[in-house]
């Protein structure tokens, strides 16, 4: 999929693709060495959690805008990419002319969402008047939400932990806080919340 996104920007008469990376450390070592414009990142990485690398990236490269892309709803995504310091968050369903569209978008310093997002963000923002405005998901940090993924995805601890470069003990802390946050209060009732959860990412709306 990679290559296939770098045909597709290279054939772009104002566009160029300096470089690419198929694993976090190979894209810190890339931006170090190409200094590019912008950097298309996908969430979804072998040896980092993709959320971690774009902070990652901003902390060392505050002045670099990031796109991400993924196949994660923007519903939860989306807007942890803004705060983390992204500038535009693009689902890899979306066509080949709104991938060209978000690149551009970023690289004239604005922020991309797609059209569906952008109502969902401006309601939101509607809403702050209220305390409890927003979903429980909103209430979890960017490691416990990609807890709660895998462990709706069927992952055990211990192949989180070595997901996650975590031990045990740590996962069953973040398991414990989201139990918390949530007001799930056994781990039966914990998995079937995860389940659903991830289920119900797949089911929404494109």
């Amino acid at each position: 999929m990679r290559h296939g996104e770098a045909e597709l920007i290279n054939r772009e008469p104002d566009l160029v693709v300096c470089g690419e990376a198929g694993s976090a450390a190979g894209a810190m070592e890339g931006i170090m060495r190409l200094k590019p414009d912008m950097v298309l990142l996908d969430l979804n990485l072998p040896d980092k959690d993709g959320l971690e690398l774009l902070k990652d990236i901003q902390s060392l490269h505050p002045r670099l805008p990031v796109l991400a892309v993924s196949m994660q709803d923007e519903a939860f995504y989306a807007m942890r990419v803004l705060r983390a310091g992204g500038r535009g968050y693009l689902m890899k369903q979306e066509g080949p002319e709104e991938l060209i569209t978000a690149i551009r978008t970023v690289l004239r310093d604005e922020v991309y969402v797609s059209q569906r997002m952008s109502v969902r963000i401006l309601s939101s923002a509607s809403k702050q008047a209220g305390a409890n405005a927003g979903t429980p998901e909103d209430q979890l940090t960017d490691r416990e939400l990609e807890v709660l993924r895998l462990f709706g995805n069927g992952w055990s601890t211990e192949e989180i932990g070595q997901k996650l470069c975590l031990s045990p003990k740590t996962v069953d802390v973040h398991r414990a806080n989201i139990k918390m946050k949530l007001g799930l209060r056994t781990t039966p009732e914990f998995l079937r919340f995860a389940i659903n959860w991830v289920r119900a990412q797949g089911k929404s709306p494109q």
